[in-house]
This record gives structure tokens, C-alpha cells and sequence, in this order.
């Protein structure tokens, strides 16, 4: 059961529809067609093994696989004011299996693990001034599951620079989600836990990028965000010392401060140096650190290789404790190892084809990029994906 977001079909096809229409202008500048500026499509497959397990309270598969597609197209046009117009649609579908959501119920699942599908499209429409370097933006999304349903707006604003080696943005954005409340099979009977159960969240995220000098280039990232309402998730098992077991039960809001840095640097024409470090902190008590590292080389004008490695640490929440540790009187209790003290190693590499004639002589079909991951956490859980992304412009 994974959640994920998704805007409304019929949304993007009635605005697409009506971005598309030029209407005349009678001032001095004609409005400018409609033009497709890129299309992006990307396709991966992502599988996991591990014995933790939060259905069945902190032990037992973790066996998962996901095939996502996605795909984005990009349309631009100017008004008679010379300001971009750009309009950004975003499709996806996932098709997955985990062996671990049986457990919730395993009289009504026959196989040996469950499956769904999630589709999430969302629409961005940004409108930039080029002679004053602002931007503003706004996104709309739907994001459904059979058990799950997310509404989202944000709103954007982003600053350039006279001398465009400058740039500030903010961003708002309020999630309003619906849970339907699913237990495991056990312990249904006489619970109070029935129907929808609401989550909200709302953060604000803001960056600055500078040009320090022709080779460096810094970015600084903060965001502040705000959760409320159904925050543990009621199909997860809690096992207590004496052997009884419950729905995990989790405060109802959480304060979230991540706090980040990206460096690159560029080693002449062939070598890039791409460095990301960030710190977590919410009221929980989860505190986190990721340091992530890639080197894009050009091997050729049109070929690269960009091999990246990424290390994670974690201080578990409070609320943690493993299977069949947590005593009867704690207020709050999650066996679920997501929020477990942790480390992990990522390592990969991504290989990049661009040729000038485009891939297999078709002009727009400009780029392919093939990346692969490996995935290993402190808890055994070890997980691979290989991602294939085909640019046309």
C-alpha cells in the first residue's frame, strides 16, 4: 500500500485546451503560438528485500517491487507583454506488489503477495518576466489510492538577478489528506477506528543559488513544515513485551526543519563535481544527515558517465522500539524501522548519450540516459533500480 500523488486528469485536458488557444492582440507585440518546448519520458524498475517488516510489527518480509513510468510535457508561449507563459503536465503510472500488505488480511488474499496501481498527473503553470527576472508559479494535484486521497495547491515565486548569477525562491504548499481506515484483520472487531481519518500538511520551502565564480556554484535550501491529523498508520502492528499487540499510534502533528547545501564545481570542459549535504531535525526526535556526491565525466562532446554515491544516518523518533519491546503504559509506540536509529549507502552510475543529430537520427529525440542504484540500510534491507529517461525537444 503506497501512497502517492496525482492531479486530475480532466483538469489538465480542459487547461491544456485552453493554453492553446492565441487569441488576437491588437498591441504593438503579437502574441506568439504555442510551441512545445520538451517532453521527457522516464521508466524504472525498483525491487527490495528485507525482514522488517511494519505490518507485522517489525519483523517479517519487506519484499517489494515497483514499475513506475512517467512522462512530462513542456509547452511555452509569449504574451504582448514578452512574458513567458509556460505550462508543465506531469503523468504517472505505478504498477507494484508487496509481499508484506497479506498480512493484513490473509484470508482475502490468495496470492503470495498484494498489488495495486496508483496514477498521479499534476499541472504546473509558471508565467516569466525575462526583463525583470521574476517568476511566478502555481500547481494543482489529486493524489489517489483505493485507500488514499490527497488534494494539493502550491504557489511559487522565484527572483533572477540584473546580473543573473543571483537567485531567490519560495514556495507555499498545503496537502489536505483522507485516510480510510484499515486494520489488520484481528483487531476490527469492537475497534472505534472506522471510516475516513483526516492528514494535513503545510510547509514553505525556499532557496538561494549563486555564482561564486565561473567554476563554483552554490545553492542553500530550507524548508519548514507543518503535519496534522492521522499520522500513524493503522494497518501497522505494535507487539508490547507481554506478547499483546495494537495499531501503531503516533502523536497527531509533527514539526519538520530540513536544512540543505548543493556545490558543483566544474574541473574544465569534462569533469563536474555535483556535492549535496543535508540535516533533518522534527519533533519526534528524528534527527538526520545526508552527504551525496556525484562526478559526471565527458568522455566524449556527446557521451558521459556519472558515478554517485550517497551515505544517510538517522537518529531514531522516540516512539520506536523493536518487536516485543515496548511496555503497556507508553502513550506512543511504531515498531515500523523507517523510523528506527539507521544508516545507509546508495552507489550507482548514470551514462548519458546526447548526440547533436539526435538518438537514431531522429532530430527531437535528443538525449537518453540510463542510471542504475544500489541500495543497503543498517537494518538488512538492500534494494536495486534501474532508471531509463529519453528527452525530446
Amino acid at each position: 500500500m503506497l501512497k502517492i500523488s496525482l492531479a486530475a486528469i480532466g483538469i489538465y485536458l480542459s487547461t491544456l485546451a485552453g493554453f492553446s488557444q492565441d487569441v488576437q492582440d491588437s498591441s504593438i507585440y503579437k502574441r506568439k503560438k504555442l510551441k512545445l518546448e520538451e517532453v521527457n519520458f522516464v521508466s524504472s524498475y525498483y525491487k527490495q528485500d528485507g525482514n522488517n517488516s511494519a505490518v507485522t510489527g517489525g519483523i517479517g518480509t519487506e519484499h517489494l517491487t515497483d514499475f513506475a513510468t512517467t512522462i512530462d510535457v513542456k509547452l511555452s508561449r509569449y504574451d504582448h507583454r514578452r512574458r513567458k507563459h509556460t505550462l508543465t503536465a506531469e503523468l504517472g503510472v505505478d504498477v507494484y506488489s508487496s509481499a508484506s500488505s497479506d498480512k493484513i488480511d490473509p484470508n482475502t488474499i490468495s496470492s503470495a503477495s498484494s498489488g495495486d496501481q496508483r496514477i498521479y498527473p499534476s499541472i504546473t503553470y509558471a508565467i516569466a518576466n525575462e526583463e525583470n527576472g521574476s517568476t511566478v508559479s502555481v500547481n494543482g494535484s489529486i493524489s489517489a489510492e483505493y485507500d488514499y486521497l490527497s488534494k494539493g495547491l502550491s504557489l511559487g515565486w522565484a527572483k533572477l538577478s540584473k546580473d543573473k548569477n543571483r537567485e531567490f525562491s519560495a514556495k507555499g504548499q498545503v496537502y489536505l489528506d483522507t485516510w480510510t481506515v484499515i486494520l489488520p484483520i484481528e483487531l476490527r472487531s469492537g475497534s472505534n477506528l472506522k471510516g475516513n481519518k483526516p492528514r494535513n500538511t503545510y510547509s514553505t520551502s525556499f532557496s538561494l543559488s549563486q555564482v561564486i565564480t565561473r567554476r563554483l556554484q552554490v545553492l542553500l535550501l530550507a524548508d519548514v513544515a507543518y503535519q496534522k491529523g492521522q499520522l500513524a498508520t493503522l494497518y501497522h502492528r505494535t507487539y508490547f513485551t507481554d506478547g499483546s499487540h495494537r495499531v501503531e499510534h503516533l502523536p497527531d502533528s509533527r514539526f519538520k526543519l530540513p536544512l540543505g547545501v548543493r556545490l558543483n564545481y566544474f574541473l574544465g570542459d569534462r569533469f563536474i563535481i555535483r556535492s549535496y549535504y543535508r540535516y533533518y531535525t522534527d519533533t519526534w526526535g528524528l534527527q538526520a544527515h545526508t552527504a551525496e556526491i556525484e562526478t559526471p565525466v565527458k568522455i566524449t562532446p556527446f557521451f558521459s558517465v556519472s558515478p554517485f554515491y550517497r551515505y544517510y544516518t538517522q537518529q531514531g523518533v522516540k516512539y520506536f522500539a523493536k518487536y516485543e519491546q515496548h511496555n503497556l503504559n507508553e502513550a506512543y509506540y511504531t515498531s515500523d524501522y523507517d523510523l528506527s536509529k539507521l544508516s545507509s549507502n546508495m552507489f550507482g552510475m548514470g551514462i548519458r548519450y546526447a548526440p547533436p543529430g539526435g538518438i537514431a537520427n531522429i532530430a527531437k529525440l535528443n538525449a537518453v540516459e540510463l542510471r542504475y542504484g544500489h541500495y543497503h540500510r543498517s537494518t538488512g534491507l538492500n534494494a536495486d533500480i534501474v532508471t531509463i529517461l529519453l528527452k525530446l525537444k
